[in-house]
This record gives C-alpha cells, sequence and structure tokens, in this order.
C-alpha cells in the first residue's frame, strides 16, 4: 500500500481521491524512494531498566530512548488522523512478568510540505517510551531477556518510509522477594510520566 497508510473502511474510499491527488503531485512520497534510508536507520532505539535486581513481587519499568534523525520524525501514538501509523510498543513477556502500562510522550503539532493545510501529531528529535511492568512469584530467577517491537513509520518533509518493526531486547536480573535492589537511571524514571 502507497506511503505506509493504512486505510480501512469508509475512510478508504473518502480519503481514496485525496490520496490520488497527493501522490501525483509528490511522487517521492511514496515507499522505496530512490536514495532514501533504510528506515531502520533513521530511528535508534536503545533500552534502560529503572531496577537492578528487580525483586519478585516489584514493579519495575523499561524506558525505550528513540533517536530520531535530523529532519525525520515519527508519528506520535495519537497521530491527528487514524489513517495514519501510530508509534507503538509493544513486550513479548516471558512467564512471570506482567505489563501493567505503556506510557507514550505527548507529540508536537508541525506542518509539514505535503500536509500544509493540517497540523500532524509526531514525534521528533528524542522521545522516551514507558513499560511498567511486574516480576511475579513465578517469575524465573536470575538473567532474562524480555523483547519488545517498536513500530513506526519515519518521514521527511517530502517523503515516507515504508512502516517498520524494530526488535528491542531488554535484559533483566530477577532475584528473590524482598532483595536489595538498586535504582538505576534517575534521570529517565525519576521524571513525573504523562499517559498518552
Amino acid at each position: 500500500m502507497r506511503a505506509g497508510f493504512n486505510m480501512r473502511g469508509k475512510h478508504a474510499f473518502a480519503l481514496a481521491g485525496v490520496l490520488a491527488v497527493w501522490f501525483a503531485a509528490s511522487g517521492a512520497h511514496s515507499q522505496g524512494g530512490a536514495g532514501l534510508p533504510d528506515p531502520a536507520t533513521v530511528v535508534k532505539p536503545q533500552a534502560y531498566v529503572s531496577t537492578e535486581p528487580i525483586p519478585k513481587g516489584k514493579e519495575f519499568q523499561i524506558a525505550v530512548v528513540v533517536e530520531i534523525a535530523r529532519g525525520f520524525h515519527m508519528n506520535s501514538h495519537k497521530p491527528a488522523d487514524e489513517y495514519l501509523i501510530p508509534t507503538s510498543l509493544t513486550a513479548q513477556l516471558p512467564a512471570g512478568f506482567q505489563l501493567a502500562d505503556t506510557l507514550y510522550p505527548e507529540g508536537k503539532l508541525e506542518r509539514f510540505s505535503f500536509s500544509p493545510n493540517k497540523a500532524l501529531d509526531v514525534y521528533t528529535g528524542r522521545v522516551t517510551l514507558k513499560m511498567r511492568l511486574t516480576a511475579q512469584g513465578n517469575a524465573p530467577l536470575g538473567p532474562t531477556t524480555i523483547p519488545l517491537t517498536l513500530r513506526y513509520q519515519a518521514c521527511n518533509d517530502a517523503a515516507c518510509l515504508p512502516p517498520v518493526k524494530v526488535p528491542v531486547m531488554v535484559p533483566v536480573s530477577v532475584a528473590v522477594a524482598g532483595a536489595k535492589a538498586q535504582a538505576l537511571h534517575p534521570e529517565l524514571f525519576s521524571a513525573p510520566d504523562k499517559k498518552s
């Protein structure tokens, strides 16, 4: 599907004419354009854990800090139109872990040459996505890995790259209930979170 748009239901017909004109006017705004970078290289995620080790029965957080290449943006978790692909972070949790919440930062409203009349809700620069989780009583002791998937579509002012799903592997270590734990990365986890 052109430019990675996820059109569905009644909106597909209504948008078809508008998008046809838009694609004709901006041929570069499509997947696989000549000279465009690999979409997995313009967004670089790095994961951090709030606690080491994680005692059984305790809540902890994972922060995924996303660096977006200069000149590019990606849709926020709540994009301006429902046919735009939102940024999302999902977990494939091993046995013994439970997800409490996923926290997304607020986007910024910006206008681009392909959308001059409507500001889009996007992420640029550096953004941090977080998950709140709990290590339950049946979580395996010792080191393990929590696999995450970051899904996004990166665009610049003239072209949108294909949407991608990037794996983010998060190493954690589980300890017995009541074990002493060290708080890590206070610069990421001490600030109040906003749910988006």
